[in-house]
C-alpha cells in the first residue's frame, strides 16, 4: 500500500541512507584489498623468520623504566602474551619488530589486542620507516597505530610523528571508548599516499593528509615495519607507576596487512 512520508520520517530515512553510505565506505577501506600478510600467532613460539626481539633499557630516551628482553612473552592459543614484571631488580617487558624482514608501503594494518592496564603501563602497536637506521628519528616517520597509557582510561591515542611535528608536538588524537579495558579490540590504519586514516573497532577516529606534502611532514612513501611492545612509566606512560599492577599481559591476537 502507497502512503505519504511526514518531513520527519524522510529526514529519518536520509539520514539512514548516508549512515548506509557512509557505513559501506568505511568497509571498503579494508574489505576492497587482498589479505597479502598475517601472523596469527599459531604454534608454539614466535615466528623469528618475521619478528626480532629489541633489547634494551630505559626506552632509549623516553625515561621509561622496563628493561627489554627475549624472556616476557609466549606463544600459545593463537595469541602472543607479553608479560610486564616487577621483581627486586626492576621491571622487564618485550619489544618486537618486523625490521628487514616485513616491510610495506601503504594498506590497511590491524591488529587485534587485549590491554595491559593500570597506571604506568604503556602498550603500543606501530610502526617505524625502513630508513630509520640512516635517517634518524623523527625524520623517518612513525605512524603510532595504539598507544594506551593506563593513567588515562578509557583513551585510545592515534599519533603521527615527523620532522615537522614530533613528540610533544605529534599530529595526534585521542578518542575515548568505554570499554577499552574489556576485552580485545582492533586497531588500524589505512594509509595511501594522499592520507593515513586510523581505525578503532572499525571506528575511523583520525585522518591525517597535510595539503602541501614535504619530506619533513610526509616521509610515507616509504615501506615502514611493525613494532610491537608494552613499556612502564616514561615520559608518556608515567612518570608515576603503580608497582600493585604487576605482572600485566598485553595479547595479541592477529597482525593483518591488506593492499
Amino acid at each position: 500500500m502507497t502512503r505519504l512520508f511526514t518531513m520527519a520520517e524522510t529526514s529519518v530515512k536520509t539520514k539512514t541512507a548516508i549512515l548506509l553510505m557512509a557505513t559501506s565506505a568505511l568497509f571498503a577501506q579494508k574489505t576492497g584489498k587482498k589479505l597479502v600478510w598475517e601472523d596469527n600467532f599459531d604454534g608454539k613460539a614466535l615466528n623469528t623468520k618475521v619478528w626480532n626481539f629489541e633489547y634494551g633499557a630505559n626506552g632509549w630516551g623516553n625515561h621509561e623504566r622496563q628493561n627489554y628482553g627475549d624472556k616476557n612473552h609466549k606463544v600459545a592459543d593463537g595469541k602472543l602474551a607479553i608479560t610486564i614484571k616487577k621483581d627486586d631488580v626492576g621491571y622487564t617487558s618485550t619489544r618486537i619488530t618486523t625490521k628487514g624482514k616485513k616491510e610495506f608501503q601503504y594498506g590497511y594494518m590491524e591488529a587485534k589486542v587485549k590491554l595491559a592496564t593500570g597506571h604506568g603501563i604503556w602498550p603500543a602497536f606501530w610502526m617505524l620507516g625502513s630508513n630509520i637506521s640512516s635517517a634518524g628519528w623523527p625524520k623517518g616517520g612513525e605512524i603510532d597505530i595504539m598507544e594506551y597509557i593506563g593513567r588515562e582510561p578509557h583513551m585510545a591515542y592515534t599519533t603521527i610523528h615527523t620532522q615537522d611535528t614530533h613528540g610533544a608536538n605529534a599530529s595526534s588524537k585521542k578518542t575515548e571508548f568505554p570499554n577499552l579495558e574489556e576485552g580485545y579490540h582492533t586497531f588500524a590504519c589505512d594509509w595511501n599516499k594522499n592520507r593515513i586514516i586510523f581505525f578503532v573497532d572499525d571506528k575511523p577516529v583520525y585522518t591525517y593528509a597535510p595539503k602541501e606534502k614535504t619530506q619533513n611532514n610526509w616521509p610515507f612513501d616509504q615501506p615502514f615495519f611493525f613494532i610491537i611492545n608494552c613499556a612502564v612509566g616514561g615520559d608518556f606512560g608515567g612518570p608515576e607507576v603503580d608497582d600493585s599492577i604487576f605482572p600485566q599481559e598485553y595479547l595479541v591476537d592477529y597482525v593483518r596487512v591488506y593492499q
